[in-house]
């Protein structure tokens, strides 16, 4: 669930439980659970929440700077592709002409020239972009027989803002980062971004067509704005 108030919106998961009390919990990335007593209702929820969101958006930061601070560049680093985390492995060679990395025996194999930080970096955004432009390429054919027009063209981008866009001339683009994210939210955002050729503008009308097509995507939105900060490299 998402809830916006003084400027600044949360994420969270509502639990219902068989307790006494409204108790909010947070864990190592900043991801919020509100645990309820059942019959509980939305109000009584959100003024909890409000009451906190101070305390609540200061932990969430605090997390969220370590979490960027504990991040391994070697032996024992974790890294999200497709929604969940591998380990990385590392292999350096001198003959290696172009850093790369490639998915193999459950973990991200990292392939260096020179084993440094920024390689290690360099490899891995050329792993996360091939595969996103593999991965949105097939998806867009996938969901095209719910739409009567096509894209006019598609590329991967380096974004700090967007996770995809469409302009009126039906142009698409996408965040290489999409590829750590689960499949159906990989679908989300294409949903998102073709429903855009239709209606340009996020009225009823393009909800009703996203819906149409993804009923759930409101459960991929929440992952988007509860995970999206850890889709770095």
């Amino acid at each position: 669930m998402l809830h916006t108030f003084l400027g600044e919106t949360i994420g969270y998961d509502l639990i219902y439980k068989n307790r006494k009390t409204i108790g909010i919990y947070m864990d190592l990335y900043g991801h919020v659970e509100v645990h309820a007593p059942k019959g509980t209702s939305d109000a009584s929820v959100l003024q909890i929440l409000e009451g906190q969101w101070d305390l609540i958006l200061q932990r969430a930061k605090e997390m969220k700077e370590r979490a960027g601070r504990e991040k391994e560049y070697g032996p024992g680093g974790q890294f999200l592709y497709l929604g969940r985390l591998y380990h990385i492995l590392i292999s350096q060679d001198a003959d290696i002409e172009k850093d790369n990395a490639v998915f193999e025996e459950d973990k991200l194999h990292v392939y260096v020239n020179e084993q440094n930080e920024e390689s290690i970096k360099q490899a891995l955004k050329r792993f996360y972009y091939q595969q996103c432009k593999a991965l949105v390429e097939k998806r867009v054919k996938f969901y095209q027989s719910e739409f009567k027009i096509k894209p006019r063209s598609m590329r991967i981008t380096d974004s700090k803002t967007n996770w995809g866009t469409c302009d009126s001339m039906r142009n698409l683009t996408f965040n290489w980062k999409l590829s750590m994210a689960p499949i159906e939210v990989i679908d989300y955002v294409v949903v998102h971004e073709m429903c855009h050729m239709v209606h340009m503008n996020h009225d009823r009308s393009f909800w009703r067509l996203v819906g149409k097509i993804m009923p759930e995507y409101e459960r991929c939105e929440r992952w988007l704005a509860v995970s999206g900060w850890r889709m770095e490299v």
